[in-house]
């Protein structure tokens, strides 16, 4: 499948027995930190974003699409995706399996999910600031809420919320209406390839040349494609997919740390530390340390 090509990004809360992840998110700055979340990434996960202030814009492999305060997001499971800041802002992402909203195997809730969910031709959908769209914006803060002052009824008061979030969702986007075909435009063919060359050879010295070559463009072209797309270099983009993959071997793997720069296209591992600690706050051996503390 096409999601093989960009990160898995992982819950961090999937080996728990409540796999429902928060992310509160300002200027950039993810609370809990989340690795992948600056790169294109997928996740098995279903997600729904509320704006709290500011501006920010949902990148997909063909589409780009800017919320501002008070407006509300949804992304299905499976589709590749990165949320960039455009100025200063605050919002929060509500990550969970879609199992939460199925109740029991066989449910008739269990067919009204399923034609949502999964579906490659229902990939987003966004949540203006409507007067039909403020049961599930008012919803969403309600989750929001819910993180404040935890209670011990907490999961279950998540669960009922997610319940409602989805019925109130289901009736502003009947499965009718539902289908929406994404166009495969030129530039989004060009970042696939780009992105999957990256995937390839991010271990490698990858030039900007290199990278133009493979989908058969210039440089300038290439620049302008992660621009259109991204808003961000090539270059930027390429140490940002290095270290979610450093993350990910120091989770789940012994390497020495030398030996994860190197694996990752680092050639001097000071250079690895000095930006993994700008990316995620925390030098290498303080990363794997306090992420085997936290599954431990």
């Amino acid at each position: 499948m096409k999601q093989d090509k960009y990160i898995n990004s992982v819950n961090l809360n999937q080996n728990t027995n409540f796999p429902y992840l928060v992310l509160n998110v300002c200027n950039g700055n993810s609370y809990p930190r989340n690795p992948g979340f600056r790169v294109m990434h997928w996740h098995e996960d279903i997600q729904f974003i509320y704006v709290w202030e500011g501006e920010i814009e949902v990148v997909t492999l063909g589409s780009r699409t800017a919320l501002h305060k008070g407006e509300g997001f949804f992304i299905n499971k499976n589709v590749v995706h990165l949320v960039d800041k455009v100025d200063a802002c605050h919002y929060n992402s509500f990550i969970f399996p879609d199992y939460f909203l199925r109740f029991y195997v066989g449910s008739p809730a269990d067919q009204i999910v399923s034609q949502i969910i999964g579906k490659e031709t229902f990939p987003f959908f966004p949540i203006a600031d409507t007067k039909e769209n403020q049961s599930v914006l008012h919803t969403l803060k309600k989750l929001s809420s819910l993180e404040q002052e935890k209670t011990a009824l907490y999961p279950y008061e998540v669960l009922s919320t997610l319940s409602h979030l989805w019925l109130e969702f289901c009736r502003i986007v009947p499965v009718t209406e539902k289908e929406v075909h994404k166009k495969n435009s030129q530039i989004s063919n060009r970042m696939a390839i780009f992105l999957q060359y990256i995937e390839l050879h991010y271990n490698e010295d990858i030039t900007l040349e290199l990278l133009a070559q493979s989908a058969n463009v210039s440089k300038s072209e290439c620049l302008r494609c992660f621009k259109a797309t991204l808003q961000i270099t090539p270059y930027k983009y390429l140490m940002e997919y290095r270290l979610s993959k450093a993350a990910d071997l120091l989770k789940n793997t012994d390497l020495l740390i030398e030996a994860v720069a190197s694996h990752v296209g680092f050639t001097h591992v000071s250079h690895f530390g000095k930006c993994f600690r700008e990316k995620t706050g925390f030098s290498p051996s303080e990363y794997r340390e306090n992420f085997y503390f936290m599954t431990n």
